[in-house]
């Protein structure tokens, strides 16, 4: 299994991000298609819209969180999602990029533990 990275997606392109995936349901503000220089959009294994606007901005309530969203990712598109971006880990490199000013509790942080519990994906 190839090495699974996570970065905010306004940060620069990095020579070792390999495929770089969206994770968030929602286009980041202010950011410019061709500048994030993202290979794919996974908008169905984000949050959904009422997960995410339950805990934004409640970092006390991140366990909950995660439990919640990894009831979500068992869902039938969250789980063809799922299957793409192991697909995509299996042939290389991948960043998950997300737009969360937080780098510690995000959708993202939150997807990658969820990925190696079901055994897919190192961290990088």
């Amino acid at each position: 299994m190839k090495s699974l990275r996570l970065k905010r997606v306004y940060e620069a392109p990095g020579p070792d991000d390999g495929t770089r995936i969206l994770v968030d349901r929602l286009w980041p503000r202010g950011i410019a298609k061709e500048k994030a220089r993202i290979d794919l959009w996974l908008r169905e294994i984000a949050p959904s819209d009422a997960l995410r606007k339950r805990f934004h901005g409640k970092p006390e309530e991140w366990e909950a969180f995660c439990e919640a969203y990894a009831g979500e990712l068992e869902g039938e598109a969250a789980q063809a999602a799922a299957g793409e971006l192991l697909d995509r880990l299996a042939q290389g490199p991948v960043t998950l990029l997300f737009a969360a000013r937080d780098e510690r509790r995000n959708n993202a942080v939150a997807l990658r533990a969820w990925l190696k519990r079901r055994g897919g994906g190192s961290p990088g």
